[in-house]
């Protein structure tokens, strides 16, 4: 297996990265795996939708020794300047602090533009002029929008159903760009419904399993949005750090492209619910309630990760129901 190879050689011969929202869901979790790699890290987060107590997390993991080469910085990659100071001496960059969320973009548009295309045009620029040798961003496969080929291929995108969907669209557009203008390449990840461990189940934009696991455990109530046939590609964290690892120490022939991230799998809102009742041993669970379908969202999304697997070597570890019986074990 390719990333056991490059995780092997890693150890060998530490580099210095920057993780961007690294406070966050998937930021913390690419810093822990890093850290147990004997990795310096470099992180930076402005705490608008990542916590503390992720870090937190992660330091009790982690020795003492591989804590120590962790160093945070409170900022926000809409000031330039932060990012070119994140950003030096550093080798690899994993650029994942964004705002996410559809329904939040549609309600606040100003704000996600924002984070999601002046803050990546910011990070490019740093990362650009300090000659990094390897920029690995946060793509979605929102950008996918109205197209209704499944599976979903990196090569066909049709129009964007969101804010949110235009400004990863954009990001795609800028690396390009950074690519033809500058001849400096990137790596973009398409990240499908990226689900695991210090997945925030509070709030208005929590993703849907952490805020369904929550509903479930406490006894309030699951809300399904439209007629709980919609389905999405569940992807467990494991195999998002390994792609992003992968992503960032390819050979060149391989970057200025954009790859799917996911398991090449499909499961409804309502099969959903049932793979969580089950692991948690909590099938008498009834009380849900179907409302309007949301606005922005995709009926049908499914990945193929042939492009992953070919170009990458990415390998997932984890199939969807994999991955929720570790999460929930």
């Amino acid at each position: 297996m390719k990333y056991n190879d490059i995780t092997k050689n890693l150890t060998a011969s530490p580099k210095k990265w920057l993780v961007t929202g690294v406070a966050g869901f998937i930021g913390s979790n690419l810093l822990e795996t890093l850290l147990l790699l004997e990795q310096t890290v470099v992180g930076l987060d402005n705490f608008s939708t990542g916590h503390q107590h992720n870090l937190d997390a992660v330091k009790d993991i982690v020795s003492d020794e591989q804590w120590a080469r962790f160093s945070f910085t409170e900022g926000d990659i809409c000031d330039f300047e932060t990012c070119e100071a994140a950003v030096k001496n550093v080798d690899y960059v994993l650029h994942q602090a964004a705002l996410g969320s559809v329904p939040r973009s549609i309600e606040n548009p100003i704000n996600t533009n924002a984070s999601n295309i002046t803050g990546f045009l910011n990070m490019l620029t740093a990362a650009k002029e300090e000659n990094v040798q390897s920029f690995v961003y946060a793509a979605s496969s929102s950008t996918y929008g109205d197209h209704p080929d499944l599976p979903k291929v990196e090569e066909k995108i049709g129009n964007p159903l969101s804010p949110y969907a235009v400004t990863k669209y954009v990001n795609e557009l800028y690396a390009d760009v950074f690519y033809r203008t500058y001849n400096f390449k990137s790596v973009g990840l398409r990240y499908f419904n990226v689900f695991g461990p210090r997945q925030d189940p509070e709030g208005a934009y929590a993703a849907v399993i952490p805020k369904w696991v929550s509903a479930v455990k406490s006894g309030s109530t699951v809300y399904i949005n439209g007629d709980g046939e919609t389905s999405r590609d569940f992807c467990y964290i494991d195999n998002v750090v390994q792609i992003n690892i992968l992503a960032a120490t390819c050979n060149t022939l391989s970057k200025n492209e954009v790859y799917n991230v996911a398991v090449g799998g499909q499961t409804s809102l309502n099969q959903l619910i049932e793979l969580i009742k089950d692991n948690l041993r909590m099938n008498s669970f009834t009380d849900i309630q179907y409302r309007d379908f949301r606005a922005g969202d995709v009926r049908h999304s499914k990945a193929s990760i042939e492009k992953a697997i070919n170009q990458l070597g990415y390998d997932p570890q984890y199939t969807m129901n994999e991955g929720l019986r570790k999460m929930l074990t």
